[in-house]
C-alpha cells in the first residue's frame, strides 16, 4: 500500500533524484527530500511545496537522523561524479562515506528497504572483460575510473547493510539520458551538436532512459525481495549513433571527426597542460578521454524479468529530449522535465 510508505529520498533535487520525486509524488508517495542549503529547484520548481524538504549534508549524522524519523523507505540518490583528480577525495566523502551514514542509519531506525542507485561503473571494467551483467565482480584494473572505485566502495556499504539485516536493492544505470538544465550530462550534448559539435569518440556504451530508472526504482519500492542488483540499460550504442540520432532528430549535420585512442590521449594530454599554464578548466581528462573511446556492452535481461518493467523505445527519449530542446531554446534554454505519460 502506498499510503502507509513514507519515502526518505536523498540528492532529491538531482537528476535522477528530482524525476523520482515527481514520479512519487504523482503516485501518491508522502515525500521527504533532502538537498544542501545551494541546492536549486531547477527541475522541481512546478512541485517543491508538495516536498517535505531537510537541508543536510550527507555526511551530517545529527541532522541526518532527524530527517529519517518516520520514514519506511529510503531512495539513495545522492552522488558526487567527477573525472577530474581534484575531486577525488569529495567523491570518497560523498560516496563512500555518505552511503556507509545512510546505511547505518537505516539500520539504526528500522527502514524496511534501501534503494541505493550506483552506476555501470561499479561493475568494475577491464579490457579483458567487454560483456557486462549482475553477476560480474569488481576487478581490479587501471580501466576503473576514480568514480567507479567510490561507487564499488558504496556498493559494499549497502552489501555490509544487507549482511546486517537491511533490506535492499541496487540499481545500476547506464549512461542516463532525459531533458534537465542544457549545459550538463548527456543533455548538454543536445547543445553542443546543435552549435556544431564536429567530434564524436569512437567508444559504446550503454544508455538509458532517466524515466526507466526511477520507474523501475518505485517497482522495487513495492517489491518484497532483497540483496538484489540490477543493471539498468535500454540499449548499447556507439557514441556515434548516439550522436548521430541527437543529430538527427534536430535536423542539424552530425558530428564527422571519428575521435580514436591516439587522438583521445593527445587531447587529454593537451588539456592538462592547459590547465597547468593556464589554470583553465579541462574539456577532456585521462579519465573521460579513456572513457569515451572503450566499448562495453551491459545486459539488461535482469531488469527485463520483472513483472511489468519495460525500457522506453530509445529512439524515442531521443526524440521527446531534442523536442525539449528545441522549445527550451527559444526561452534561454530553460530546464525541461520529460513527461510520464
Amino acid at each position: 500500500m502506498i499510503d502507509d510508505k513514507k519515502i526518505l529520498v536523498t540528492g532529491a533535487t538531482g537528476f535522477v533524484g528530482s524525476y523520482l520525486v515527481r514520479l512519487l509524488l504523482q503516485k501518491g508517495y508522502k515525500i521527504r527530500g533532502l538537498k544542501r542549503s545551494t541546492s536549486k529547484f531547477e527541475l522541481l520548481s512546478d512541485i517543491k511545496d508538495q516536498i517535505d524538504w531537510v537541508d543536510v549534508d550527507i555526511n551530517d549524522v545529527v541532522g541526518l537522523e532527524d530527517a529519517f524519523e518516520g520514514i519506511t523507505h529510503v531512495c539513495h540518490c545522492a552522488a558526487s561524479i567527477s573525472f577530474h583528480p581534484r575531486d577525488v577525495q569529495e567523491m570518497h566523502k560523498t560516496n563512500v562515506g555518505g552511503t556507509a551514514t545512510v546505511v547505518n542509519l537505516c539500520l539504526y531506525k528500522n527502514v524496511q528497504k534501501l534503494i541505493h542507485v550506483s552506476s555501470i561503473a561499479a561493475l568494475g571494467r577491464s579490457t579483458d572483460r567487454l560483456d557486462l551483467d549482475e553477476k560480474c565482480q569488481w576487478i581490479q584494473s587501471k580501466d576503473n575510473s576514480n568514480y567507479a572505485i567510490t561507487k564499488h566502495l558504496a556498493e559494499q556499504e549497502v552489501w555490509r547493510g544487507a549482511a546486517e539485516g537491511l533490506a535492499t536493492v541496487i540499481v545500476s544505470p547506464s549512461v542516463v539520458v532525459g531533458s534537465r538544465t542544457w549545459n550538463d550530462g548527456m543533455s548538454g550534448f543536445f547543445k553542443k551538436i546543435d552549435t556544431g559539435l564536429k567530434l564524436y569518440p569512437s567508444g559504446q556504451s550503454g544508455f538509458v532512459d532517466v524515466r526507466d530508472v526511477v520507474v523501475f526504482m518505485e517497482k522495487m519500492i513495492q517489491a518484497d525481495f532483497s540483496a538484489e542488483r540490477y543493471i539498468l540499460n535500454a540499449v548499447n550504442i556507439p557514441h556515434r549513433e548516439f550522436f548521430n540520432a541527437i543529430a538527427g532528430a534536430l535536423d542539424v549535420a552530425p558530428p564527422s571527426i571519428k575521435v580514436g585512442p591516439f587522438l583521445a590521449e593527445l587531447a587529454w594530454r593537451v588539456e592538462w597542460l592547459k590547465e597547468k599554464l593556464l589554470g583553465t578548466v579541462p574539456l577532456v581528462t585521462k579519465e573521460s578521454a579513456r572513457a569515451s573511446v572503450s566499448k562495453y556492452r551491459y545486459h539488461n535481461e535482469k531488469s527485463l524479468s520483472v513483472p511489468g518493467f519495460q525500457y522506453y523505445p530509445f529512439d524515442q527519449t531521443i526524440l521527446d529530449t531534442a523536442q525539449q530542446y528545441l522549445e527550451a531554446k527559444k526561452d534561454g534554454f530553460t530546464p525541461r522535465v520529460l513527461s510520464f505519460s
